[in-house]
C-alpha cells in the first residue's frame, strides 16, 4: 500500500494543510511518499526533508508548475499518481481545483473533506453542509481525497527525516491557461487557518470602515480576522477572510461571531470550534444556536466597550 501527499506550498514553505494530511496519512497501512512540483522548490525540499516516517520525495521543480496551475499540475499527479493506492491532500482551495481533475483523469471518484479514517476503504466524510456525518466505502483502486485539516493535527518537523528524492524530468506546458498577477493582504496577524482566537464579522457590520472595529479586538487578544460570504460579497472584506463552505474551515479555541446571521453555509465553516461566542441584535438569529455565549445587543455599542475592557485587562497584566 502506498500513499502520495500533495503538498500545498508557496515555494517558501509547506502550508499546514499538508502537514494535516500527513497525519491523516498515518492512519492508513501504507509507506507515505510526497509529490511537491513548482519553480525554484529548494527551501520546500529542505523542509520536507525535515519530516519523519516520509519514504520518498517527489520532486518536478520546473518552470513550467510555477504557481502551480491546475491545468497541467493535474496531468502530472494523474501520471506520478497512477501506480499508488491513495492521493491525498489537505482540503484547501488549492486541492479542491487541482484533485477532481486527477480524480476525473484516473478514472475514480473523487473524495472530498474526509474527516475521520475508519480503515483501508472506509471514511466519515460531512454532507448536507456538515449537518449529517456519512459514512463512505471506497472499492477504486486508488482512493483520491482531501483532508478536512481541523480533524487532524498537524505533524510537526523535528529534522530526522531521511526521504529518499527522485527528480522528476517529465514537462507538461500549459496550453489552456496562464498566469497574470495574484494580491495578497498583508497581515502581522495569525494565519485564519491556524490562528487560536478568530474574529468574524458578517453583513450586520454595514460598512468595509466599519469592519475595521473588528481589527481592534483582533489586536488585543492577537486573532485572525474571518467574515461570513455576506460580508466579502458585499465588498466589506477580502475573499481570503471567508470562512464557510465555499471559503475556509476553521476550528480556534475560540471563535467570535460579529454580525454573523449563522447561515447553515458559515456554521459549515466554524462549528468545530472549542468555544463560540456570537454578537447580534437579532435574538432569534441561528447563530445563537451553535454559540457557547450569545449576547444580544447593538453591537456598535457593545464593541467600544469589548475593547476597552479588553485594553483595560492587557494594561493590568
Amino acid at each position: 500500500m502506498k500513499t502520495l501527499i500533495i503538498v500545498e506550498h508557496d515555494e517558501e514553505s509547506i502550508k499546514s494543510a499538508t502537514l494535516c494530511a500527513i497525519t491523516a496519512a498515518k492512519h492508513l497501512d501504507s509507506s507515505i511518499d510526497l509529490f511537491i512540483a513548482g519553480s525554484q522548490c529548494q527551501k520546500i525540499l529542505k523542509q520536507a526533508s525535515e519530516l519523519s516516517n516520509i519514504n520518498r520525495v517527489l520532486l518536478a521543480d520546473n518552470d513550467v508548475y510555477a504557481y502551480q496551475l491546475a491545468e497541467n499540475y493535474a496531468v502530472l499527479i494523474a501520471n506520478q499518481g497512477k501506480d499508488y493506492n491513495y492521493i491525498i491532500a489537505g482540503a484547501t482551495t488549492f486541492s479542491k481545483n487541482i484533485l477532481p481533475r486527477v480524480a476525473a483523469l484516473l478514472d475514480v471518484a473523487m473524495i472530498s473533506d474526509v474527516m475521520q479514517i475508519i480503515s483501508a476503504d472506509t471514511f466519515i466524510r460531512p454532507i448536507y453542509a456538515g449537518n449529517v456525518m456519512a459514512t463512505m466505502q471506497s472499492a477504486d483502486r486508488i482512493k483520491v481525497m482531501t483532508i478536512r485539516t481541523t480533524s487532524f493535527s498537524a505533524v510537526l518537523m523535528d529534522d530526522k527525516g531521511g526521504a529518499v528524492v527522485d527528480k522528476i524530468s517529465d514537462i507538461i506546458p500549459n496550453n489552456l491557461s496562464q498566469f497574470e498577477h495574484h494580491t495578497l493582504t498583508q497581515s502581522k496577524r495569525p494565519e485564519l487557518t491556524s490562528a487560536r482566537v478568530v474574529v468574524s464579522g458578517g453583513r450586520g457590520l454595514k460598512s468595509a470602515e466599519n469592519f475595521k472595529l473588528l481589527e481592534e479586538i483582533a489586536d488585543c487578544l492577537n486573532a485572525a480576522i474571518g467574515a461570513s460570504r455576506a460580508a466579502v460579497d458585499a465588498g466589506f472584506a477580502p475573499n481570503d477572510y471567508q470562512v464557510g463552505q465555499t471559503g475556509k474551515v476553521v476550528a480556534p479555541d475560540l471563535y467570535i461571531a460579529i454580525g454573523i446571521s449563522g447561515a447553515i453555509q458559515h456554521v459549515a465553516g466554524m462549528k468545530d470550534s472549542k468555544i463560540i461566542v456570537a454578537i447580534n441584535n437579532d435574538p432569534d438569529a441561528p447563530i445563537f444556536q451553535v454559540a457557547d455565549y450569545c449576547l444580544v445587543g447593538d453591537l456598535f455599542k457593545i464593541l467600544p466597550e469589548l475593547r476597552q475592557e479588553l485594553e483595560r485587562k492587557i494594561s493590568r497584566s
